[in-house]
């Protein structure tokens, strides 16, 4: 049964990219990431405290929050969003998966953590894996280099979010920091959509409000659900789910989305998913719930 569960949070948490895709055909992305935050911010905020009914955050944790949300949500949502108007939701879900290796780099800059020689390797096979899996779009690098820099802007945040909270260590429960993540995250958003967004676009057709529902209900709710289950029965097992998601993001973007699976995506994730298996190491894979919660 575990397996199954782990199996369903592996094929849920792919399907992010690929709704965000579908939904982009009627929004654009920054007010798409916008909507899609205040909305969640919203539901979380009535479970927290209306169902719930958890502790308010006290005056010395609301600067941990505001960090946390602009890296965690404003930052990261919102570049995600943004490179994904430009790059496959394929080639999107096999960088996220290399988020670990970025985290445990951070770690040892701010938390003086010491690398290890088999993270080092690991991190050259997994780098070597997605250069190769870009190959197949180096012949319209223009939107793809963007798109990709945007993308790397979005896992430093995330990164820098996820150490930022080792480092904090706020003494709050994990669903209220995730609360306040998103809804200060949402309100740091509008400026940003007002800034960088130049042409606004929102169509209430089918495509955007099943990408909506399905972004909130089923990956933020229901994902997040399944992965404290998976991490409540064996935290490291459950990482080696994520490990998933490139190959069954792949076959996703290939029946939803009409993308190509060619021998350099295969070879790359081969190669992404190797590195993360010769770098596994309880810290650096368990750190990376941390960052799951950021879409949460």
């Amino acid at each position: 049964m575990y397996e199954w569960f782990g199996f369903l949070f592996a094929i849920i948490w792919a399907s992010g990219a690929i709704a965000t895709k579908i939904g982009l055909l009627s929004s654009s992305p920054l007010l798409f990431a916008t909507i899609r935050l205040f909305l969640a911010g919203g539901l979380l905020f009535l479970f927290t405290y209306v169902i719930r009914s958890y502790p308010w955050p006290k005056r010395d944790d609301w600067k941990a929050l505001v960090i946390l949300g602009v890296l965690n949500t404003t930052l990261y949502v919102g570049c995600s969003f943004l490179a994904l108007y430009y790059v496959s939701a394929s080639l999107f879900n096999l960088f996220i998966t290399v988020n670990p290796f970025v985290v445990a780099i951070f770690s040892t800059i701010f938390l003086k953590r010491r690398i290890k020689k088999n993270e080092i390797i690991g991190m050259t096979v997994a780098a070597t894996g997605l250069f190769i899996a870009m190959a197949p779009s180096f012949k319209t690098i223009g939107g793809t280099l963007f798109g990709i820099t945007v993308l790397g802007i979005g896992m430093i945040s995330m990164a820098l979010g996820s150490v930022y909270f080792q480092y904090e260590k706020v003494a709050l429960p994990h669903l209220v920091i995730n609360t306040w993540q998103v809804i200060i995250g949402s309100v740091f958003s509008l400026p940003l959509l007002f800034l960088f967004e130049q042409t606004y676009m929102l169509v209430f057709d089918a495509y955007f409000i099943i990408s909506l529902l399905w972004q909130v209900i089923v990956v933020s709710i229901l994902g997040m659900i399944l992965w404290f289950y998976l991490l409540q029965w064996d935290a490291v097992k459950a990482n080696h789910f994520l490990f998933l998601t490139p190959i069954i993001g792949y076959f996703l973007a290939f029946f939803f989305l009409n993308e190509k699976i060619t021998f350099y995506h295969l070879l790359g994730a081969f190669l992404v998913i190797g590195g993360l298996l010769l770098s596994k190491h309880k810290r650096t894979l368990t750190i990376s719930y941390i960052a799951k919660r950021s879409l949460d």
